[in-house]
């Protein structure tokens, strides 16, 4: 289905990050309307499924982590995924071209709006990642268990409490598992949802991070790079004076950090690190090629956009000083190649998708946290489309980290949040 053009009527604005966004006091018309949706029969039995359902999808959460999902390679997770959303009573399932699983629920308005509710199928571990859940009394232990793998039971529990509960929408909703989230993925799955071939969809909502009072609106837009260093390589002692790939990369890594330092400590925040060196084959070997990648952040496109050019710069010095000091051989080469980028952006909080969000997390008796984040959210914002992340809730650590845990520690009052926000961005018609 095609797209429909976004109008000013979203009351969206994608602004410039160097100044923070506005505190905008919650309107008072959507904590109103909101209290006037939870209130109605079908939507209290909902909430009230979401609590009943809860303690059985912790098996939900154990079954689908221990199903690896590293970057590039969702497959497996994604076909457990699709067939829970059939179980769940989606009225059609598919997986994409790219891999993402999508379930629509249909609506009452003859598909004039789709809202989108997400979770990310993949994690960050790479193959071979033992993710066995260890129980420890109330706490469970493996890699991804929280990030995203209890994202995808939030949606998962949203659409069950919705069709136990026959609650009717106006809008299409679809059912979301993206892939390429995480690391070099950059965003590969939710790219394609809003590329040419993607479904029409008119709102989105990431389930994405921890606490429920979490409200992203600001994407945190990012480069990564792979950079690489090229020479003909030989003996450390019979091929001595020709360039060397590994002094090239640690003067560029120099010359970054000593540039970067300084930038990174005045203006809208910015970050940089250099994750990962590679590269060489023996001590006594002068290496044919060094690596590293390297990424960058900062929610202002400006911003992100200097330290880019402070970077490249850095590594061309490199390359001409390493090359200068060579006394045999040919020149080294580099080879820059851009892995990952994340489009920046900042959706007006005057929007009522967030508006709507605040009035929801307020009706659960907690005060609402507008954020930014790196997540699924920053392509439709960077796109001028309504679009937030919240959270999956419960108490988690370590993500990213083989330790990571997760309790379910009110877990599902991330899923009534998800719900009454989906709801409201839906519409529900007056009749059941």
């Amino acid at each position: 289905m095609p797209r429909l053009a976004t109008g000013s009527s979203l009351c969206l604005a994608l602004v410039s990050a160097t100044v923070a966004a506005p505190l905008v006091s919650q309107d008072a018309r959507y904590d109103a309307d909101l209290r006037r949706l939870a209130e109605r029969p079908e939507v209290r039995e909902a909430l009230r499924i979401i609590e009943q359902i809860d303690p059985a999808s912790r098996d939900d959460l154990i079954r689908l982590t221990q199903i690896p999902a590293p970057p590039f390679k969702e497959g497996p997770r994604a076909q457990q995924f699709a067939q829970m959303l059939r179980a769940a009573g989606a009225d059609s399932v598919w997986i994409d071209s790219v891999g993402n699983v999508i379930a629509l629920r249909r609506g009452r308005g003859g598909a004039q709006k789709v809202v989108a509710l997400d979770g990310h199928l993949d994690t960050v571990f790479p193959e071979g990642t033992d993710v066995t859940v260890r129980v420890r009394g109330d706490t469970l232990f493996a890699p991804g268990i929280g990030d995203d793998t209890r994202g995808l039971v939030v949606v998962l529990n949203v659409l069950r409490a919705m069709n136990q509960a026959k609650v009717a929408t106006q809008a299409d909703v679809l059912f979301v598992g993206t892939v390429g989230e995480e690391g070099l993925g950059d965003l590969r799955g939710v790219k394609h949802l809003f590329g040419p071939a993607g479904p029409r969809i008119d709102s989105w909502i990431a389930v994405d991070g921890g606490a429920p009072d979490r409200i992203v609106h600001r994407g945190l837009g990012s480069h990564r790079y792979r950079v690489t260093f090229n020479g003909p390589g030989g003996h450390s002692w019979g091929a001595f004076g020709l360039a060397n790939p590994h002094h090239a990369l640690g003067r560029a890594i120099y010359y970054f950090v000593e540039a970067a330092d300084p930038y990174t400590r005045q203006g809208p925040r910015t970050s940089y690190n250099v994750g990962i060196i590679d590269g060489g084959t023996s001590v006594n070997a002068i290496p044919f090629e060094a690596m590293m990648e390297v990424d960058m952040r900062s929610g202002n496109p400006q911003r992100l956009a200097g330290i880019d050019s402070l970077f490249q710069h850095a590594i061309r010095r490199a390359l001409d000083e390493q090359n200068a000091m060579r006394r045999a051989g040919p020149q080294l080469t580099l080879d820059v190649k851009l892995v990952g980028d994340r489009p920046s952006g900042v959706l007006d909080p005057a929007t009522p998708i967030v508006q709507r969000a605040q009035a929801a997390v307020r009706y659960l008796g907690l005060e609402p946290a507008l954020e930014d984040g790196s997540t699924d959210s920053n392509i439709p914002i960077s796109k001028g489309l309504p679009a937030i992340t919240i959270g999956r809730g419960g108490a988690s650590q370590g993500a990213h980290a083989p330790g990571e845990w997760w309790l379910d520690r009110n877990g599902a009052l991330a899923v009534k949040n998800a719900l009454l926000i989906l709801l409201a961005e839906a519409g529900v018609p007056l009749t059941p």
